[in-house]
C-alpha cells in the first residue's frame, strides 16, 4: 500500500485528503483481495492524498457540454438566524423537506421573509419543529456542546463500520471475469452523495450496478450524472404491488442491495436486511443512515451538511458564523466505507458463506474525521488543485467531463464501463453476465 502527498489540500481545518486516502486505500485493498481470491495473484495499491481530496468533492468537477450543471443547492437551504445570536441550518434541496420547513416558518414569500420568521424562534425549538413536520434541520453547535448531547454519546459508542452475518447460506465463488467485481450485481436504492458513491465505486471495479429510483421522488438534479457514472438507471414505484414484485425479482438474482432510506422505511415493503436475506440467501445488504442505530436521533433525517452543523465542524470551519467545508467529506468517506464493507462481505461470502449486513452512518463518519485532528491557519491554503494536477484526473466521457477514479491498482485499474445516463433511462432488469 503506497500513499504519497499530504494535507492540507483545501482551506479546511480537517484532514480531508488523509481521510479520503485512507478509505480509498481500504477500498483498493479489498478489491485486491477479491482479485487474489479469483486469480491467486497479488497487486499493488496506491493513493495520492491530493487526488483523494479532490475525490471528496467529485461533483464539483462535473461539466456537461463544457458547462457546469445547475446549482443543486436550493436558494432556501442554508443557515438561518434564530434567537440568542445562534443559527439553524435548514435543508431544502428536496421539495418535500423545503415545504415542511417553510410551513413551520409560516410559508414565507422568499428567503428574506423566511429569515425574518426564523429570528423569532429559539434554535432548539425550531430544530425540533422542522423535524416533527418531516423536514430536516440542525442547530449549529460548538464541539463542546455537541460532546454533551445524548446523541453524540450514542454515536461515539458505535463502530465506524459494522459488518454482521445475518443469515446462513453456502459459500459462493465470485463470478468469472477480468475484474475484481465482474459479474457481481448491485441494486442501488440510494440518494444524494454517500450511498450513490458506494455503488459508483463498485461499478469502478466491474460490478453491474442497477440504480433504482422512483419517478415520483425528488432527486439531486444534474449531480446525478456524476454519482451515476457506470450505472444502469431504472424506475420502480415501490408504492405499488407491481413495483415491489419487480424489485423482489431483481433482488433474487442480485448480490448486493444498497439502500439509504431512513431506518424501517423499506421493512414496511418487505426489504429489511432479514427479509432480503430470506428472499436471497447470500445477499450483502449495505445500509446507510444519518445518525446510526442507537440514540434519540436514530430515526431523524440528516445530511452531510446537517452533521457538520450540529457536531461543531461548521463552527471550526467558519468561527463566528458556521460555515460548511469546501468538500462533502462526510458523504464521500461514508460512500467509500460502504463500498469497502460490501467487498469485505463478498469475500466472506466466498470463503464461509452467509448473508451479510454492512452498516455506516454519516454521524459516526463525521466523528472519525474530527478525530483525525485539524490544522490551524487553514484559510491561507489555496482553494483548488493546480491546473496541472487537475489535468491528470479529469476525463471526458461523451458530453460529460468528470473526475476519473483516483485509486491506483497495478493489475485491475478502476474504470467505468457505462457512461452517465438520466434516471429511468433503462429497463429494471439485469444485463447478461459476462465471462
Amino acid at each position: 500500500m503506497a500513499f504519497t502527498g499530504s494535507d492540507p489540500v483545501f482551506p479546511t481545518p480537517y484532514q480531508v485528503g488523509t481521510a479520503g486516502a485512507a478509505v480509498l486505500g481500504a477500498v483498493g485493498l479489498a478489491a485486491a483481495n477479491l482479485w487474489r481470491l479469483k486469480t491467486h495473484r497479488q497487486q499493488k495499491v496506491a493513493v495520492e492524498v491530493r487526488q483523494a481530496a479532490a475525490a471528496m468533492r467529485s461533483a464539483r468537477y462535473l461539466r456537461i457540454d463544457g458547462k457546469p450543471p445547475k446549482e443543486a443547492w436550493d436558494p432556501l437551504s442554508g443557515y438561518y438566524p434564530v434567537k440568542d445570536g445562534r443559527w439553524v441550518s435548514i435543508h431544502c434541496n428536496f421539495s418535500n423537506h423545503r415545504e415542511a420547513a417553510m410551513k413551520v416558518l409560516g410559508n414565507p414569500a422568499d428567503r428574506a421573509a423566511a429569515e425574518a420568521a426564523s429570528r423569532n424562534w429559539d434554535g432548539l425549538a425550531l430544530e425540533d419543529a422542522i423535524h416533527a413536520a418531516k423536514g430536516c434541520a440542525g442547530l449549529a453547535r460548538h464541539a463542546t456542546e455537541w460532546a454533551q448531547h445524548p446523541h453524540s454519546m450514542a454515536v461515539a459508542a458505535q463502530p465506524l463500520l459494522e459488518i454482521t452475518k445475518i443469515g446462513e447460506s453456502k459459500p459462493e465463488p465470485l463470478p468469472n471475469g477480468s475484474r475484481p467485481l465482474s459479474g457481481v450485481r448491485v441494486l442501488d436504492l440510494t440518494r444524494v452523495l454517500a450511498g450513490p458513491t458506494c455503488a459508483r465505486t463498485l461499478a469502478e471495479h466491474g460490478a453491474d450496478v442497477l440504480k433504482i429510483a422512483g419517478p415520483h421522488l425528488p432527486d439531486s438534479g444534474s449531480s446525478e450524472f456524476d454519482t451515476g457514472i457506470g450505472k444502469l438507471q431504472a424506475f420502480l414505484d415501490l408504492r405499488t404491488p407491481a413495483g415491489i414484485d419487480a424489485l423482489r425479482g431483481l433482488l433474487k438474482d442480485g448480490d448486493v442491495f444498497s439502500q439509504s432510506f431512513r431506518p424501517g422505511t423499506l421493512a414496511a415493503r418487505g426489504f429489511s436486511p432479514e427479509q432480503a436475506a430470506a428472499l436471497r440467501p447470500g445477499i450483502v445488504y449495505v445500509t446507510l443512515s444519518a445518525w446510526g442505530t442507537e440514540g434519540p436521533w436514530r430515526d431523524r433525517r440528516g445530511f452531510d451538511s446537517i452533521v457538520q452543523t450540529v457536531s461543531g465542524m461548521a463552527y471550526a470551519q467558519g468561527s463566528e458564523k458556521p460555515k460548511l467545508m469546501p468538500v462533502s467529506v462526510i458523504d464521500y468517506v461514508s460512500g467509500y466505507l460502504m463500498a469497502f464493507g460490501a467487498m469485505v462481505a463478498l469475500a466472506r461470502r466466498e470463503t464461509e458463506g452467509g448473508s451479510w449486513r454492512v452498516r455506516v452512518s454519516l454521524a459516526r463518519t463525521g466523528k472519525w474525521i474530527v478525530d483525525r485532528g485539524f490544522f490551524e491557519g487553514f484559510a491561507s491554503v489555496p482553494p483548488e488543485l493546480l491546473p496541472e494536477e487537475l489535468k491528470k484526473i479529469i476525463i471526458q466521457t461523451g458530453k460529460y467531463t468528470h473526475l476519473k477514479p483516483v485509486l491506483g491498482l497495478s493489475e485491475t485499474p478502476p474504470f467505468w464501463e457505462r457512461p452517465p445516463a438520466p434516471l429511468g433511462t433503462h429497463k429494471p432488469e439485469w444485463p447478461e453476465r459476462r465471462d
